[in-house]
């Protein structure tokens, strides 16, 4: 399969599999004329890779849960702690999104939202002792 069919079929950007090439998360065969020639075996990689990404893995952890696929003799265990990991990653982000809402509907709703140029948004975004939600 060239490329195009490749990308057509995994759901995937062509660009986005040249890049998976070239960290060498997956390796096409190359024909007489150097164009890639993927198998379904590829296929089926850029596949798991992508329903992995769309759940949020990292490209690391795509690397490791396709390196755990292949391994017939591994350890159901080390798939959980990826996904596990990546979980509390989620929650945490989540955690961190609704202090945001949280603040910013405070300030949403402390504004008058009128013609008067006093603005507690504006006011609580200039203070330069308040820390952003996510403390950086």
């Amino acid at each position: 399969m060239n490329i195009g069919t490749v990308a057509q079929r995994a759901g995937l950007p062509a660009k986005t599999i040249r890049y998976y090439e070239e960290i060498g998360l997956i390796r096409p065969a190359r024909d007489t004329n150097d164009y890639r020639a993927f198998s379904e075996r590829d296929l089926h990689k850029l596949a798991f890779i992508g329903r992995a990404r769309a759940l949020g893995f990292s490209i690391e952890d795509c690397r490791g849960l396709l390196a755990l696929y292949e391994d017939e003799s591994r350890a159901s265990a080390d798939v959980r702690r990826i996904a596990s990991e990546h979980l509390a990653r989620i929650d945490a982000k989540i955690a961190e999104l609704r202090a945001m809402r949280g603040t910013l509907s405070t300030l949403v709703e402390a504004c008058a939202g009128d013609e008067r140029p006093d603005c507690p948004i504006l006011s609580d975004l200039a203070e330069p002792s308040r820390q952003s939600i996510s403390g950086t």
